[in-house]
């Protein structure tokens, strides 16, 4: 459990490298090297995230059980696909979509209106990132 809070870190600083540029500016070199991956990284994440929203719906009823763990759980799934579906977006389009016009259109749509909220996903996965790993140290405590 704390490697996918690691995990999402990282992909929140992938999602937003000024911020880690604003801090370290020799960081510029190793995002450089990652670049070229981003679109396989983004589709990995998406298809994960995806996988973790389904399972923590089909978990629903762990909600009365442990409700912070879960909702910690729907965040991430929902921030891991939302940002794997931006970085991978050329690739998912390249050959997804490509396909089908009608879809294009409606991943496009999705981009446009996912693009200016990409600095918000990307801090937000970092928090939530953070907060799986607390979690993971502590344990979840269930609601009596």
């Amino acid at each position: 459990m704390i490697l996918n809070g690691i995990l999402l870190i990282c992909l929140g600083i992938l999602a937003v490298p000024s911020l880690l540029l604003s801090r370290k500016p020799e960081a510029k070199e190793l995002l450089d090297k990652i670049t070229p991956y981003q679109g396989w990284i983004g589709i990995m994440f998406c298809i994960i995230g995806i996988i973790r929203v389904i399972r923590c719906i089909l978990s629903l009823d762990l909600l009365g059980f442990f409700p912070v763990y879960w909702c910690l759980w729907l965040a991430t799934g929902l921030v891991a696909a939302a940002l794997g579906f931006l970085l991978g977006y050329g690739f998912i389009q390249q050959y997804v979509l490509s396909e089908n016009k009608k879809a294009a259109e409606k991943g496009a749509q999705l981009l446009d209106r996912l693009r200016p909220r990409q600095g918000r996903l990307g801090i937000a996965a970092i928090i939530i990132g953070v907060l799986y790993i607390i979690s993971a140290i502590t344990g979840p405590v269930p609601v009596l």
